[in-house]
């Protein structure tokens, strides 16, 4: 004989539709993004290759996009990614001034100079920002601390 009785509590008509949330796909999908932002991140570095110095300073907190001002190995000056003579700096520079005309302070601008330039060479740079007003200048630099040394400096 089988043993065959009345369907049970557990099974059929009685049974409330199941209202989990299978977040398994969900942790998946994060995980690939994670992935592809880590291997992505390091690529959106600003275009011209410089060799910065190392310093111990902590970073800026930047409001708006600034303007970036390069010079690279061979002392070539980029302004943003275009690069230019440095008789069109004076003029270049007078076009930031101008389209920042109305605000007010002057726009950042932040200048990365390679480690094996001339001293000189970035003091003309920045001799030329001073004089077309543009005083709100930050010095670029990679932060020395993160591989030389494991203790945190600072408060």
């Amino acid at each position: 004989m089988a043993m065959s009785g009345p369907p049970s509590g557990r099974r059929g008509r009685g049974r409330a539709p199941m209202a989990d949330i299978n977040v398994t796909p969900l942790v998946d999908v994060m995980l690939v993004l994670l992935i592809i932002f880590m291997v992505t991140a390091p690529l959106l570095v600003t275009g011209v290759p410089v060799n910065l110095p190392e310093t111990r300073a902590k970073g800026l907190d930047a409001d708006a996009k600034p303007t970036v001002v390069s010079i690279d190995r061979d002392g070539g000056l980029f302004i943003d990614e275009a690069q230019i003579s440095d008789a069109d700096l004076p003029d270049r520079l007078a076009e930031i001034m101008a389209a920042n005309a109305g605000k007010d302070e002057p726009p950042q601008i932040f200048l990365r100079a390679d480690t094996a330039l001339d001293y000189g060479r970035v003091m003309r740079v920045m001799g030329e920002l001073n004089r077309a007003g543009l005083n709100k200048v930050a010095l670029v630099s990679t932060d020395a601390g993160a591989d030389s040394s494991g203790s945190d400096q600072g408060s």
